[in-house]
This record gives structure tokens, C-alpha cells and sequence, in this order.
């Protein structure tokens, strides 16, 4: 990493002005995101030495089996954000239920709420595949100084604020926007700082990977299975190539830096799909807007859909914008 390299905690300063509301409150926000992010990252990489790999023995509201990194990472970036008095409110793919917080002076006078998924793909840990942390930041609806509501949290991802995430891999990054292109910087582990490493990402004009769970396959619509044999046939550029992590944050992360579509479509034992609109899909497609991509839950734009309920969960198409307009034009075709 070069000296000349601008540092996270420089760059956030420099581009305050670009922020609707200056205050310097998101700010701090994004810095506590970056620093919960950091304490993560030390125990993700020591996952292997200490007890915290495997379950946790309990199941988080999805009825999962929550993994005990997962309960530590939701600690973690919970703490952070209510010990730094800068939200009003958080929801977590780990909770049943939103947290309401008061401020420094102990009213409810913070303006932003963060929702997050603390840690994404989980279940690779035990076998040392790459894992995330996604978050999403909205300005609060209900009057500053009163407690938040289900209201605040349920409100279409076109009013993100801001959204990221942070890819704990062969190197640490945190990929962000606020609105004004996405940035990616990696940690140089040996004395903590996030460098700016990927200015002003963007996909790529034409991708070749898609991605995807295909041993659903038999279970996915009648439009999807149409597109996957369009993604195989050997035509113009394609094939194309199938690369298939099974963690959001690193299949998106790639697709992103080398051009591809990542998908999870609803299937007949998941009618709805499995990814979760409000923790996943939102800051998702706000980054991939941002980058020149595009993101539908097979018909419509995801940023636009109404959430009705925290945990509401989305199909889920996400990547180069001519990808999805296709696998939409097939998804349009082929309607049940």
C-alpha cells in the first residue's frame, strides 16, 4: 500500500460537503461501522483458533441456526453504534425486533437508523471462505425527539442515505457509497487503516459470470431455468463462466470488479426467495445502482418495493444492467 494512498477516515472528511444533511453525524456513523468492522475482522481471522466456530445453538428470527461468530459480530456492531450516541434506532437480520436508542442527552434526537446483516454467510466460516458485514443507513421519518417506529425501518431502499459492506477475505474491505459513486478500501492489517484502494467502482461494460445456487435448479421458475441456458448456450460471448461462492458480499463483490449477475430467485420451497429485502437486498442494490449495475426482484426495481415487515424476504437478480434486463426480458417471457 502506498503512502500516498488516502486513508477511510480522510476520505470521509473530504466528502462531507457531499452529504444533504453536513452535520458530521454520518459521518461518525461510517466511522463506527469501520471500527466495529475492524474488531470483527480480528475474530474472523482467528476463527480457526479459538471456540467460536460451529453453532451457537439457538436460531435467530429466520429460524436459522444462528453460528456463534454471528451472535459476536451482531454484538459487536450494535455496541459500537449505541456506545457512540449517533442512531436513533437499528434493526439486525440477528433480532427479532428493532432497538430504539436515545441520544447523548437521553432524547431520542439522533437522526439516522442502520439496518444490517452482521454477518453474511456465516456458515463458510468453519471452512475458511470469505464472509461480510452489510449495513444500510436511512434518515429517520418520525419527529426527531420522540422514539422511532416500525415506520422508520420500513421505508423503500430508494431513501437509503447510504449502504456498504465490509468483505472479510484474503484482504479486509469496506465498500461504500453515500449517493455519490462506491469506494472500496482495504485494511492494512498491520496498524489497522483502511486505504483507499478501489476509487469510483463500476461494472464492467459487459459481464460473463453469473452466479448462482444451480442445484435449486429444478425448483427455480420457468423464466430463470430459461435464462441459465441462455447464460450456457455457446453464442457470441457466452457461454458464460458460473462462479458460485454461496456469501452475498463476496459473489456481489466480484461480480462487481469483474462483471457478472448474481441471482436468488424465489423456488417453489421459497416462494418469496431467501434473501431478506431490508438486511440484504436494499444496500445491495444501492451500491450496484451506483456502479452502473441494476437490481430487480425479477420484475420490478428492488429499490422502489415497499417493505411490509422487517423481515421480508425478496427474489433477488443483481448485477450488470443488460444481465438483469435479460434475465428480466425471460422472466417477463415465461410469467406463471
Amino acid at each position: 500500500m502506498t503512502k500516498h494512498n488516502k486513508t477511510l477516515g480522510e476520505f470521509i472528511i473530504n466528502k462531507q460537503s457531499e452529504f444533504k444533511y453536513s452535520s458530521g453525524e454520518l459521518s461518525r456513523l461510517i466511522n463506527s461501522i469501520r471500527l466495529a468492522g475492524k474488531i470483527v475482522n480480528h475474530e474472523v481471522n482467528k476463527a480457526g483458533l479459538v471456540d467460536i466456530l460451529g453453532a451457537a445453538g439457538e436460531e435467530n428470527i429466520q429460524g436459522e441456526d444462528q453460528q456463534k461468530l454471528d451472535v459476536y459480530a451482531n454484538e459487536v456492531f450494535i455496541n459500537t453504534l449505541v456506545n457512540r450516541e449517533i442512531v436513533c434506532g437499528i434493526a439486525s437480520e440477528e433480532e427479532d425486533d428493532f432497538i430504539t436508542i436515545k441520544g447523548g442527552n437521553k432524547k431520542h434526537d439522533n437522526k439516522y437508523i442502520v439496518l444490517m446483516d452482521p454477518l453474511d454467510g456465516s456458515s463458510n466460516i468453519d471452512v475458511n471462505v470469505s464472509v461480510g458485514t452489510i449495513f444500510s443507513i436511512y434518515r429517520r421519518i418520525t419527529p426527531d425527539g420522540t422514539p422511532v417506529t416500525i415506520d422508520d425501518f420500513l421505508q423503500p431502499g430508494k431513501q437509503q442515505v447510504a449502504a456498504g459492506y465490509i468483505v472479510y477475505g484474503t484482504s479486509t474491505m469496506i465498500v461504500y457509497s453515500t449517493g455519490h459513486g462506491v469506494n472500496g478500501f482495504t485494511l492494512n492489517p498491520a496498524i489497522g487503516t483502511y486505504y483507499l484502494s478501489h476509487p469510483n467502482m463500476k461494472f464492467p461494460e459487459k459481464g460473463n459470470i453469473y452466479s448462482v445456487n444451480e442445484g435449486n435448479y429444478v425448483h427455480f421458475p420457468e423464466g430463470v431455468k430459461k435464462y441459465i441456458k441462455y447464460c450456457q448456450e455457446e453464442e457470441g460471448e457466452r457461454p458464460y463462466t458460473s462462479r458460485y461462492i454461496g456469501s452475498l458480499v463476496s459473489d456481489f463483490h466480484r461480480n462487481m470488479i469483474k462483471g457478472g449477475i448474481y441471482f436468488y430467485p424465489s423456488t417453489s420451497k421459497n416462494p418469496d426467495g431467501k434473501l431478506r429485502l431490508l438486511y440484504e437486498c436494499n444496500p445491495m442494490a444501492f451500491l450496484a445502482e451506483r456502479a452502473g449495475g441494476k437490481a430487480s426482484n425479477g420484475f420490478n426495481r428492488i429499490l422502489d418495493i415497499k417493505p411490509s415487515e422487517l423481515h421480508q424476504r425478496v427474489p433477488f437478480f443483481c448485477g450488470n444492467k443488460d444481465m438483469v434486463d435479460k434475465l428480466e426480458a425471460f422472466m417477463q417471457k415465461h410469467k406463471e
